[in-house]
């Protein structure tokens, strides 16, 4: 299965919102960071390419998805882009104050927390994201730039007939206009708030 969806959006953009919401549109299942949160014996393949030289095998890291959204997989944006041409990009965004504010509420506690041994695999996602995010948000200042270039160097390469944009809180209708679906009569998903990441670490340290 061959992704039909790229997400080139950072973690913390609403991408849990807009998995579930590719889910309701037909676009599942969707590779997110908590599917391999969720399934211990997928940290493994993503762990042995970011920490230990494997090579990049985006076929094996997709294995069963028709599309992804959110890291790791957003960390290979470019890539999957080549190596699936037809698939089409969502660029999930949002004002970049309130992204890192959000940024560093959740993943970076997490990449500070501490894993307890039942945990192994917790442990593996805690150093691949260590890997491919460095120290580049150390600082607020440097991560928003890290943030702006990142949205600027995406516009720059996918054309545009290819990528939306997707602003945080734009609900269905550039969505499904973009994938060429209806709207659905539901209400557009509203998951993985602030609150909903920092209960999930609290609950790793028990």
């Amino acid at each position: 299965m061959a992704l039909e969806i790229i997400g080139a959006g950072f973690g913390r953009t609403g991408t849990d919102s807009l998995r579930e919401a590719l889910a309701v549109l037909g676009f599942g299942p969707c590779h997110h960071m908590h599917e391999i949160r969720d399934h211990p014996e997928k940290a493994g393949p993503w762990h042995d390419y970011f920490c230990d030289g494997a090579p990049l095998d985006l076929d094996l890291l997709f294995d069963g998805y028709r599309s992804q959204v959110d890291w790791p997989g957003a960390h290979l944006w470019r890539e999957s882009a080549e190596r699936y041409p037809n698939a089409k990009v969502i660029l999930s965004v949002r004002d970049p104050e309130g992204w890192y504010a959000s940024y560093s509420k959740t993943i970076k506690v997490f990449r500070e927390t501490e894993i307890p041994p039942e945990a192994p695999h917790m442990r593996q996602i805690q150093e691949f994201v260590d890997v491919f995010l460095g120290d580049r948000f150390d600082s607020e200042e440097r991560a928003i730039k890290d943030f702006e270039a990142h949205v600027a160097e995406v516009k720059s390469v996918i054309p545009a007939n290819r990528l939306l944009v997707y602003e945080l809180g734009s609900g269905w209708e550039p969505l499904c206009e973009f994938l060429g679906v209806s709207v659905p009569e539901q209400t557009y998903p509203h998951t993985n708030a602030t609150t909903d990441f920092q209960k999930h670490n609290i609950e790793l340290q028990r």
